[in-house]
């Protein structure tokens, strides 16, 4: 939370400008059959602590590959992160490339090795000779422990110089980035030991209004200010920093607040949270259950939901139903209805939602019903048509969007329109100004 106490000391930043190169590791990114995740992550993740990643090069699994791309980003970095290539098979050539470029010889480490058997067994599968392979290490390095999988991280400081290593998998890499490179970085002063700007999180506004909306704040602070707008599917995130160092922390943090008033129920957190996470604490501190019933986003309302610890506290459950017949047996909507409305209509979300909130006992219930595309039947609302509804204590209403557009974007951005109506409900319940008691109210 942001506070007028909190002490005034410079946004955290390196004293001079430190340059860091992502090598991202293996075939499979480059033929396009795992998404390079990686870059995203890794840059945000420095991004926060003042580091701009500099450049990233995605390398083959070819051994030459990987040690001639290595010897380029180690004389012109100050340290260099390797993602992927530590895996037992034959095309993980990381460690034996990187070690040739070093200098170093690779030594079988007891307590990797350990480590990988516990792990093994702990799975309940039989360990194959060539998992070995992960329990060498440099000889002068650091290991990296991983709670996630087998091959550890390796930490390497030589001729003045970082080098780490870290396992592909995305749920490997990302743990040990946080709460162990991240970490010996700043202890280094490779970048800031805080974040190195304040985000505010904005909904139901575009990129372009928002930053017609701040201008009245942001235009006083000149340069002094930095601001930087990324949009998103159904939100859009405004970063608020110091680049030249001459407001403190305390000092963007004032200017920050003085946003989010401004911006009213547009604001919605600051810093990461997702509108699923302010959704939840929400219903929580109101000791209230949601409910949600899906067709055309098909689960990805729910999951946004139970991806947050602890959702049985405030998400009573879904319901997926694309066909009619499921509908009625699932949730008791009337055939009649469906006959009569359609089930792409605002008659068919209101009957799903509250059917799923009489059905599972929630306080509140989203329902979403639509034509994601690409394709649809004759005499059917075009593709992107989409009917939410929020049945609530106090009534229950239905709205109609419009989303054209590839099929997952549709699905994200109705999710996101239906989150941020439902938390823009629970705040007004919250402070007493809920929309007032409807059987059925149809927004456009």
């Amino acid at each position: 939370m942001l506070s007028s106490e909190t002490p005034a000391h410079p946004l955290e930043k390196p004293a001079r400008r430190i340059r860091c190169e992502l090598l991202t590791l293996g075939d499979e990114l480059l033929l396009g059959l795992t998404a390079n995740g990686h870059l995203a992550f890794i840059g945000s993740q420095l991004g926060a602590r003042g580091i701009e990643l500099r450049r990233n090069v995605t390398v083959t699994d070819d051994a030459e590959d990987i040690a001639r791309q290595l010897r380029e980003s180690l004389a012109r970095s100050d340290f260099v992160l390797i993602t992927g290539g530590l895996g037992p098979t034959c095309d993980d050539r990381t460690r034996e490339a990187v070690a040739g470029v070093l200098g170093q010889r690779l030594v079988l480490d007891p307590g990797i090795e350990g480590h990988i058997r516990d792990r093994f067994a702990l799975l309940g599968r039989k360990m194959t000779a060539n998992n070995l392979k992960q329990a060498y290490r440099f000889e002068r390095c650091e290991v990296l422990a991983n709670a996630n999988g087998t091959a550890p991280g390796l930490w390497v400081e030589q001729d003045g110089k970082v080098l780490c290593m870290m396992p592909g998998p995305p749920n490997e890499m990302q743990p040990m980035f946080t709460e162990q490179v991240l970490p010996r970085l700043a202890r280094l002063g490779l970048v800031g030991d805080r974040k190195a700007y304040v985000q505010l999180r904005t909904a139901g506004i575009g990129e372009s209004l928002l930053e017609t909306r701040l201008q009245p704040v942001i235009g006083r602070h000149g340069s002094r200010l930095g601001v930087a707008f990324c949009a998103h599917s159904g939100h859009v995130d405004c970063r608020l920093s110091s680049p030249g160092g001459e407001l403190s922390l305390a000092d963007v943090e004032k200017v920050a607040a003085e946003c989010a008033q401004l911006l009213g129920e547009d604001f919605f957190t600051f810093g990461d949270d997702s509108l699923a996470k302010v959704c939840a604490e929400l219903l929580r501190a109101q000791d209230k259950l949601l409910a949600v019933a899906e067709t055309a986003t098909g689960g990805l309302l729910a999951n946004a939901f139970t991806d947050i610890c602890g959702a049985s506290k405030f998400f009573a459950g879904g319901c997926v139903c694309c066909s009619n017949d499921s509908k009625m047996q699932l949730l008791d909507v009337p055939e009649c209805l469906l006959q009569q409305h359609g089930a792409v209509s605002a008659e068919a979300a209101v009957a799903m939602a509250t059917g799923a909130a009489e059905k599972l006992a929630a306080d509140y219930a989203l329902a979403i019903t639509g034509c994601a595309g690409p394709c649809t039947g004759p005499n059917e609302n075009p593709v992107g048509t989409i009917f939410v509804a929020l049945h609530a204590p106090h009534g229950v209403w239905s709205r109609k969007l419009s989303y054209p557009g590839p099929r997952s974007t549709v699905k994200q951005r109705t999710v996101n329109a239906a989150l941020d109506w439902l938390r823009r409900e629970l705040a007004r319940a919250r402070s007493g100004a809920a929309m007032q008691p409807k059987r059925l109210g149809v927004m456009q």
